[in-house]
Parts: C-alpha cells; structure tokens; sequence
C-alpha cells in the first residue's frame, strides 16, 4: 500500500470519528455561542506551525476540536447576510460527492453526475415556472451573474473572437455587487452600467428605465442588457419583472434576473414573482434559500444555443467522440468551467429526502417569522422599522432617547454588541442614508421563540452603552 492509501477500515476509523464530531456539533448547535468568543490572532494560531512534512496519522484528527470551536454556529438565530444554514442531509450527499471525486465536465468523465445535475436543473426550472429553460450549478450568485452578461454580450455584441466593444446595461439602484464586478471584469466598464432609481419600496422603476435606455439610444449608445433583482440584498424587494420584461421585449435587450436571495421563494409564493419565466437567465442560490451546504448557485437559461456561443471553445483533448445527445454533453460547452464540482449530489438527495414540500414550507416559515419580527419591532417604542419587509429581510434600528444625529453611530456600535453577545448574530444595511440593524431569515432552524429572542438581545445590548 502506497503512503496516500487508506484501508477500508482505516477510513472507516477516521469518517466515525468525523461523524462523530459532527453529531455533536448538530446535537449542541442551538447552545452554542453564534459568533466565537475568538481573536484573529487566536485563529492565526490555530495554524501557526504550517504544513508537516511528516503525516500525523490519526492524531491529525485532534485539531478539528478548536477549528470547531472557533467556527460560526448557523444555530436558529443566525440571521446575518443571505446565508443558508446547511441542510444536514445535503451535508451528507457533500461527503458522498467528495469521496467519489467527480470532475462533471462532460457525460464521458462522470456519466451519473453530469445526468444528475442536468436532471436537477430541470427539475428546479420546472417547480420555478420556468418551463424549458435548463443550466447549470454554479459556486454561487456572483459566478452565475458573470456568466449570464457574459451570454448577454454574447448575444447582442459578440466580443469572443475582436475585443469587447462598449455597450450599457441596466440595473436597479439596489442592485447587488456582483453585477459592476461581472461588468469591469467584461470589459464594459462600470460607467456604462446605468443605475435606475427605484420607487418608494425599493424596486426598480420601469418609466425610470425606459427613459435610460431611450437617451442611450439618442446619444448613440447600444443598450445591451437589463438585470432585474428578484430579492435586493438589503430588504428583499423584488422589481416589477413583468413591466421590466416589456421594456426589454419592445427594446430587444436580454433580461437576466438576479434572484440569488429572492427567487426561491417562488415555490412558496408563485404570485409574487410573475415574469420570472420571461427572462432570458436567472441566477439562485441554493447554498441561501434550499438551505444547502455552501456551495450551491445555480445558473438558468432559456436557450443553451446562447450559453454554448458565450462559452464554447474546446481544444482536441477534450472534444467528445460521441454524437449522442447525452453521452457526447459537456458543460464545459455552457459554462466557464472546466473543472467542475459534484454540487448536483447534495441537492438531489437533499429534495429526495425532504421533498420540495418541506422546502416550501420551510420558506414559508421564514416569511413568516419576518412579518412576526416586523410586528414586533413596530409594537416596541424604542425600536424603528425602516423598510417593508417583502421576503424575509427585516431592517430596523434602535431610536429611544437618541437624536437623529447620533442614531447611525449608536446601532453600529449596538450591533457589534448584539452579535459579541453571541445569542443573535445579525448584519447591517444602509437605507436612505440611515444605517439599520438586518435579519434575514433564510434558516430552516429558526422558530418563532428565536424571533421572540431578536428584540430582547437588541433591547438587553442597548442597555449596557
């Protein structure tokens, strides 16, 4: 046996004893402080005498116990960011897929695993409403952004072979980061991504836009593409994607729809996500509201033929011999990856485990644990909302016995506390210029006594300034 190789019961030994500490992980989850009491130089230390030159063997195990300890615990009251809490089957089905090591490239280098994924996509696609479209998993939102304007510019202003030439995009005020990021990396630059103002809850206006793309036109200028938000990452609004959808129908502008917070929810709440069907792409992220282990994105769209155009581009080595539609597949062809990870394996068992009905009521949980937050912020005199509340996002602050002027100043400080009490643990958003205390329920452990728990932490903190 070579030094690399395990035995079977070797492995064995070692993945009972992993286990093992995950079941107690899971089992102590909701006890457990959320942020660890820890410093970055303690961190630092955990790894401070490098890499061994000579294995440890078992022994390598006894340091999983303080890299435990100072992780994060995604317990019910985790409510920072747009982060899923990690469904523990889908967990499993990671494992699986590591120990298999499938690079799904292409059908001919793992044949279960890319039928897998495209039957995963499909599937997702169809409870979505987005009837036809297929895909692929992404590492998250900000891949699956990239690549859909990569399709974009593709489609309306083909830069493969020459050099990308200039062109406009448009997109809400509120839009994410990773939209300027995947326009400078296109070569289109930041400054010809127009930034449409939004109405009074935070969506993007279709007149506003129409005006945009009209003065473009006027000045010259080729408007490429617009990016509707399905769920903005400060309070969750979702634009008006059926108005949108006109505007870039009358225009002939591909529409891609950002919804890597948002458009999950369309499996609980269909109604509130009409036109999603109408875009040319759609961006999700499993990893946030399927509650899958990081990581999990996933990349919809209407005609493959526009993702092979963007993406296509294979040297000898790895062209399939095959003509068959399965067993000649690559997603190296509708993708910018070549290497690719074995994402699909989670969510699929994840599903069958559950069932899409627990997910669904599992985000209508969450939707309903941030009106029952809302509320109780609106029934507590010396705390604020400061935005609707359309998903899941809850944005407040802390205002009794405070003048506007100070107001910012406090809650940053009052959310350092709050989150270093390590009961709750959440974000920040800035609204209007104000700066807000941010829960976000995307959690499948979290249950209306962590809601309840939410203002007495906010509440019990702002007493020890």
């Amino acid at each position: 046996m070579n030094s690399l190789e395990l035995s079977p019961e070797d492995f064995r030994r070692l993945a009972d004893r992993v286990s093992a500490m995950a079941e107690q992980w899971l089992a102590g989850l909701d006890s457990r402080r959320i942020a660890p009491a820890v410093t970055g130089a303690a961190t630092e230390s955990l790894f401070a005498e490098g890499l061994p030159e000579a294995g440890l063997k078992e022994a390598a195990l006894e340091a999983l116990a303080p890299v435990l300890e100072a992780a994060r615990a995604g317990n019910g009251r985790f409510l920072g960011y747009v982060l899923g809490s990690g469904e523990p089957v889908g967990a499993l089905g990671d494992f699986l897929a590591s120990v298999l090591n499938q690079n799904v490239t292409a059908w001919r280098s793992s044949p279960s695993a890319v039928s897998m994924e495209r039957a995963v996509v499909r599937g997702l696609a169809h409870a979505l409403g987005c009837h036809g479209f297929s895909g692929s998993l992404t590492g998250g939102g900000s891949a699956a952004n990239l690549m859909a304007l990569t399709m974009a510019r593709e489609a309306l202003a083909p830069a493969n072979e020459e050099g990308a030439s200039s062109g406009v995009l448009y997109a809400s005020a509120e839009v994410h980061m990773s939209i300027p990021k995947a326009v400078a990396l296109l070569g289109l630059g930041r400054r010809n991504l127009r930034l449409i103002p939004t109405d009074a809850e935070w969506r993007m206006r279709p007149e506003a836009l129409e005006q945009a793309i009209e003065e473009d036109l006027s000045a010259g200028r080729r408007p490429l593409a617009i990016v509707a938000t399905a769920g903005t990452v400060n309070i969750g609004a979702v634009d008006p994607l059926p108005a949108i959808a006109e505007v870039a129908r009358r225009h002939k502008l591909w529409l891609h729809v950002d919804g890597a917070f948002g458009a999950f929810a369309a499996l609980a709440i269909p109604e509130r996500f009409e036109g999603l069907a109408r875009a040319d792409s759609v961006s999700m992220d499993a990893h946030k509201w399927l509650y899958q282990p990081v990581d999990c994105g996933v990349l919809l769209f209407r005609e493959a033929s526009a993702a092979r155009r963007a993406f296509s581009f294979s040297g000898d080595y790895v062209k399939a011999a095959s003509t068959d539609s399965v067993e000649g597949f690559a997603f190296f062809d509708e993708s910018m990856e070549l290497s690719r990870r074995y994402r699909a394996l989670k969510l699929w068992l994840s599903v069958r485990y559950h069932g899409l009905g627990a997910f669904r009521d599992a985000i209508r949980r969450d939707l309903e644990h941030a009106q029952q937050l809302a509320e109780a912020v609106r029934a507590e005199p010396s705390l604020e909302l400061l935005a609707p509340v359309p998903l899941s996002a809850v944005c407040f602050r802390y205002v009794r016995d405070l003048p506007e002027s100070e107001r910012d100043a406090f809650n940053a400080r009052l959310l350092a506390r709050i989150n270093a009490r390590g009961r709750v643990y959440l974000s920040n958003a800035t609204l209007s210029g104000r700066y807000a205390l941010r829960a976000c329920f995307v959690n499948h452990r979290t249950t209306a006594e962590d809601v309840r728990t939410v203002v007495a932490e906010v509440l019990t903190a702002a007493k020890e300034r």
